[in-house]
């Protein structure tokens, strides 16, 4: 049906996604340059769908042999746990293929190698180890367990730090992806010397195409209201909006539907 006012997200306005096949392909080979080079691969996860995404493609690695059989993946946040097992409980939810490997008792979420630590104790016992994957919240670094995660392996020039989604201005994260040499955490500067790769392709928000596709379909609205994305960002995905009045409110802005 024809809409009057729009109100639509930006996050990536102004970019387009890398596929996801050789996403999963990049994500494979940042943990095996890892491993050859004895460090750990730390990966920054959102809790909800994120989390799940990545065990999946780590569970497919596996089973196809792109991965070794012996990997060790400690999903390190309580959140993340409980929506996995919540995620296993539902399988009705999926596809008929992943469907499927659940009726064969091929969980796609489980892995030899994977590890649920609740506990404390158990996070602070990855301080020690080597080798293995390790993913931890917050996803953009700004509270939660990854942030120890990453006080003991930026400063190792063995170990790599993989963020798999969206990282806000300001956010631990956006710092280190945008190229920071030290960062300060618990009151500690910490040099970076760990790899850094950023993956876009298992993004949950849509690219900039994706967004023109869904909007060319609510029928030339009278106006268009921009949100959840960078100014910057919004200003050049207003130019692609032709025939409408296009707002960008910040915040406290009220607007009058």
């Amino acid at each position: 049906p024809h809409a009057d006012v729009v109100v639509m997200e930006t996050t990536y306005g102004d970019r387009l996604h890398k596929a996801l096949e050789p996403s999963v392909e990049e994500l494979y080979t940042a943990i095996e340059d890892t491993f050859h080079r004895g460090g750990n691969v730390v990966i920054p996860t959102f809790a909800l769908e994120r989390a799940q995404e990545i065990l999946f493609f780590l569970h497919q690695g596996v089973e196809s042999g792109r991965l070794p059989a012996s990997l060790q993946v400690f999903l390190d946040s309580p959140m993340a746990i409980s929506a996995t097992e919540i995620f296993k409980r539902h399988p009705e939810c999926y596809d008929e293929t992943t469907a499927e490997l659940f009726r064969e008792g091929n969980d796609p979420f489980d892995l030899p190698g994977l590890h649920f630590t609740r506990e404390t104790a158990q996070s602070m016992a990855l301080n020690d180890i080597s080798g293995a994957v390790i993913m931890a919240g917050s996803g953009m670094c700004t509270g939660g367990r990854v942030r120890h995660h990453l006080r003991h392996n930026l400063w190792r020039r063995d170990s790599s730090v993989v963020f798999v989604g969206y990282a806000a201005r300001g956010t631990l994260a956006r710092i280190i992806i945008d190229g920071a040499k030290r960062v300060r955490i618990f009151h500690e500067d910490i040099p970076i010397h760990a790899k850094i790769y950023t993956i876009g392709g298992f993004s949950a928000h849509a690219d900039r195409d994706e967004l023109l596709y869904w909007y060319e379909r609510t029928g030339r609205p009278r106006r268009t209201i921009l949100v959840h994305g960078e100014e910057e960002v919004m200003h050049r995905f207003a130019h692609h909006l032709t025939d409408t009045r296009v707002l960008m409110p910040k915040i406290g802005d009220t607007v009058d539907l």
